[in-house]
């Protein structure tokens, strides 16, 4: 699994998307930008754990 994002990235991307509006659901951000959920998915143990870093820090 090939990753470009570090855990910094990964959150401030899910963080651009939450301010934008954009839906956070998995399925969702798995089709828009996958390349973000792969990255998600390598630092964090699922995508919920990635949203809820993102948001708490």
């Amino acid at each position: 699994m090939e990753v470009n994002m570090s855990p910094e990235e990964v959150l401030l991307e899910i963080q651009q998307l939450n301010a934008n509006g954009e839906n956070l659901n998995k399925k969702s951000v798995k089709k828009t930008n996958p390349q973000l959920m792969r990255s998600a998915l390598h630092y964090y143990p699922d995508w919920d754990s990635a949203i809820e870093k993102s948001i708490t820090g």
